[in-house]
This record gives structure tokens, C-alpha cells and sequence, in this order.
């Protein structure tokens, strides 16, 4: 599935408040999902000696796919298709690349 699709059909499944002007609902989701991926990989560091078992990953997979939905659903709010962002990042990181900047802080650098 490509991003074009991938938010057409996450978008149809969006029901929260003031749907189409409310950027701070998925930015919220978002972080929350996120948060989650990290307690997931912290637990696996905790209780498993940091071996990422079948079990891990799966786990691991499903609120990767709850973030891939709120970042799509915000990409909604603020009118950017996945693509755009997708390719602006990239054209960002090739920039960095090309200065032998990748490593570092900061947007500009």
C-alpha cells in the first residue's frame, strides 16, 4: 500500500471532535502512541534481557501502526498529503548527508 492510500482510507476511520480543524487531537494521539512504542522496547529491555522475541514485535508492530494513523490524521489537519512529508524529509536528510551532517542537533544544521 502506498501513503496516498494508506491516508485516504485511515482518514475514513478518524472520528474525533471538530474532525477536519483539530490538530491538537492527533498530535496528542500521536505522542501517546508513541510513548507506548517506548514502553514496549523498554519492557523487552527490562523482562526479556533485551531480546526482541516474536511476541515483542508483534506487539511492537500493532502501535507503530497507531502512530502511522495519528501522523496521517494530523498530516490531514494541517492539508499534507504522506507524500509530501515523506519526500521533504528525505530531501532533508540527503541535504545533511551530502554536508556530512547527519549526526548532530538541530534543524538547520
Amino acid at each position: 500500500m502506498d501513503f496516498k492510500t494508506y491516508q485516504k482510507k485511515a482518514r475514513l476511520t478518524a472520528q474525533y471532535p471538530n474532525l477536519g480543524s483539530n490538530n491538537i487531537y492527533p498530535t496528542l494521539g500521536l505522542v501517546g502512541e508513541a510513548g507506548e512504542v517506548a514502553e514496549k522496547v523498554k519492557k523487552v529491555i527490562r523482562d526479556k534481557n533485551g531480546i526482541f522475541d516474536e511476541e515483542s514485535k508483534i506487539g511492537i508492530k500493532k502501535e507503530l501502526g497507531d502512530v502511522l494513523w495519528y501522523l496521517s490524521n494530523l498530516c490531514d489537519e494541517f492539508n499534507f498529503s504522506f507524500d509530501e512529508v515523506a519526500i521533504q524529509n528525505l530531501e532533508k536528510l540527503k541535504i545533511r548527508a551530502s554536508k556530512g551532517k547527519i549526526s548532530g542537533s538541530g534543524d538547520d544544521r
